[in-house]
């Protein structure tokens, strides 16, 4: 497997031109994440018309960010770290030119998330070893070990590439797979707004009070790890935050007697925990308590929802968890529930292609169950 080790700020112009004349890309990143928030880039493995180059990543690279959004496709493997990592560093956001093979192999029926060492044995008969994923990739040189694990990252990838791609394609469904694959990177490029954070925390179970005091502490621990650039769980893990919202300490003492705050950010922080906790603006600010899950009222309703993947699935053959996951069924219920009509307020998965063959007949039978629910109340 030969490789060129790309060091000098020099050599990178005639790659980036390399870019430009390629029909994809392969690519992987190899970085270290382990003490804070934003990734460091050790690697950048890109494979470009069969060649391979590993990219130093202390080289300034703002060049070649750049040139990948206007790639013609650019090929990953798992790519939700990588695409996070060019978000940082280059400073923009989405990418709209993305296959990644993870989701390809979905859609074959391959499980949600078949690794790539599992990917080349299963689809092209060939071993890798995958030992030195969690090595310093910033130390150097990098050992023969690293190189050997960087280089297959995307020796490989252009054929199984190639291979699932004319497996799409004489499914019928390639196009289904280019649009999921912009739709993840479009979710990955998207923020939740500070006041909003707390959502990912919550439960319908926690009072208007309690996710008052969640919504404080998720906006002062997101801020303090961006300036920080400290994981988050490094200042207060999701657990920890639960159990201050069971108890609600008072004092320093109870605040310690938890026993999950770390000594630093108690003895930094421990008043102003106590006070983001005690201290809440009016009740009128309070958010409103979450919804708990529907519950069908007709009988018929799973299986009519069941029989609408079923045959689906058999149409595409597409697997239903890949058709519909949980949580935009979820969203549906509240939809339909609160009487929505703007359909582009669905999660964008559902707005594509699912939008005829899914979302809307899900509409419909999402809405007969509530409207009989709502006939046999006023009865």
């Amino acid at each position: 497997m030969y490789y060129q080790w790309v060091d000098q700020q020099t050599q990178l112009s005639h790659l980036v031109e390399q870019i430009n004349c390629s029909a994809l890309n392969a690519l992987d990143t190899e970085f270290i994440k382990v003490d804070t928030l934003y990734p460091k880039l050790g690697v950048l493995q890109i494979n470009i018309n069969d060649q391979v180059y590993l990219i130093d990543g202390h080289l300034d690279l703002a060049d070649l960010w750049q040139k990948l959004f206007q790639a013609r496709l650019n090929i990953f493997h798992a790519c939700g770290e990588d695409i996070d990592l060019i978000y940082h560093y280059a400073q923009h956001a989405p990418l709209n030119n993305v296959l990644d093979t993870q989701i390809a192999l979905a859609f074959l029926g391959y499980g949600m998330q078949m690794g790539y060492q599992a990917a080349l044995a299963e689809i092209l008969n060939v071993d890798v070893e995958k030992d030195q994923t969690r090595s310093d990739w910033l130390a150097r040189p990098l050992s023969e070990e690293q190189i050997r694990y960087a280089v297959s990252d995307v020796y490989y990838l252009p054929q199984l590439a190639e291979n699932v791609i004319q497996r799409l394609k004489q499914q019928g469904i390639y196009h289904f797979v280019v649009e999921d694959c912009q739709h993840y990177c479009q979710s990955l490029a998207e923020k939740l707004p500070l006041d909003q954070l707390y959502l990912d925390a919550a439960n319908y179970r926690h009072s208007s009070r309690q996710l008052m005091q969640l919504q404080q502490l998720a906006m002062w621990r997101e801020q303090l790890a961006i300036d920080t650039n400290q994981p988050r769980s490094f200042i207060l893990k999701n657990n920890t935050i639960h159990r201050m919202l069971e108890r609600t300490p008072h004092t320093m003492q109870q605040l310690f007697e938890l026993g999950e705050v770390k000594p630093a950010i108690l003895r930094e922080h421990g008043k102003h925990i106590l006070k983001l906790l005690n201290e809440l603006p009016d009740q009128k600010q309070w958010p409103k308590r979450l919804a708990k899950p529907y519950r069908y009222y007709l009988d018929e309703t799973t299986h009519k929802i069941q029989q609408l993947l079923t045959v689906i699935s058999q149409q595409y053959g597409i697997p239903t968890d890949v058709l519909l996951r949980k949580k935009w069924l979820q969203q549906l219920q509240s939809f339909v529930l609160n009487e929505r009509q703007d359909l582009s307020t669905l999660n964008i998965y559902l707005t594509g292609w699912r939008l005829n063959l899914l979302t809307l007949p899900l509409i419909e039978i999402l809405a007969q169950d509530i409207a009989a629910r709502r006939s046999n109340i006023s009865c």
